[in-house]
């Protein structure tokens, strides 16, 4: 049984039939991720795993538990957690205080303890910066926040939604080396990115996303050679 397992995902906006029939597992300890372009999906997908955009038919077993109905801050309790599109941190709170939102829903305190430890260790720009305003951090910072944040909620699985978005090429390798760290470290991890060669690259396995359907689904070394995903979504002809 896998850790995470979608079942025939639909979810509409209004009469716009978004995802069609969406099917895809989470096994403990990989790093999956979804690519697809502009408008396929995505994004819904992963608001509709989180409970933000209710589906309409299928389900989300989370280890065996139904969550699919969950209010979305029931859903967090459980353990899926994001780091959502375009970061949307706190920008009027500090690096510190986002970081404790990302505990509100915990109140194991020592751990809280530790895992900060371990939020600062990873991004030793944030202890740097611990006091300063989160809307005054550079594009790489506040991402490396709203990663922080999301693991101050000790997600049993992590989702992150467009991670290397408006980075420069340098900061998106350091963004990737860190997912790469922080499932090293055991964090199972469902990933969108547009930056497909990267997400292939760190991924065990991966799905392509069309149209709101799944299209095509492989280890991630083989989607890296399949041809389709090579002209539409690696840039090669």
């Amino acid at each position: 049984m896998a850790l995470l397992e979608v079942e025939n995902l639909n979810t509409y906006y209004g009469k716009i039939h978004a995802l069609k029939g969406i099917s895809l597992t989470v096994e403990q300890g990989e790093i999956v991720t979804l690519i697809g372009g502009n408008g396929a999906g995505k994004t819904t997908t992963l608001n509709s795993i989180c409970g933000i955009v209710p589906a309409s038919e299928g389900r989300v077993i989370l280890a065996e538990e139904n969550i699919t109905h969950l209010a979305p801050h029931l859903i967090v309790e459980r353990g899926i957690v994001q780091s959502p599109e375009g970061r949307k941190i706190f920008q009027r709170l500090t690096v510190m205080e986002n970081l404790e939102m990302g505990a509100y829903s915990r109140r194991d305190t020592h751990d809280i303890v530790r895992d900060l430890e371990f939020v600062f260790n990873t991004f030793p720009r944030l202890k740097e910066r611990q006091k300063q305003l989160g809307g005054t951090l550079s594009g790489g910072e506040q991402q490396m926040l709203a990663i922080g944040r999301a693991m101050m909620g000790r997600p049993r699985v992590l989702l992150l939604d467009e991670p290397s978005m408006g980075l420069a090429p340098l900061l998106v390798r350091d963004i990737f080396r860190i997912i790469k760290y922080l499932n090293d470290h055991g964090t199972t991890i469902l990933l969108v990115e547009q930056n497909a060669l990267m997400a292939l690259t760190v991924a065990h396995r991966g799905y392509v996303i069309q149209t709101g359907k799944i299209t095509l689904e492989d280890e991630a070394s083989a989607l890296r050679q399949n041809e389709m995903v090579r002209a539409a979504y690696l840039g090669e002809h």
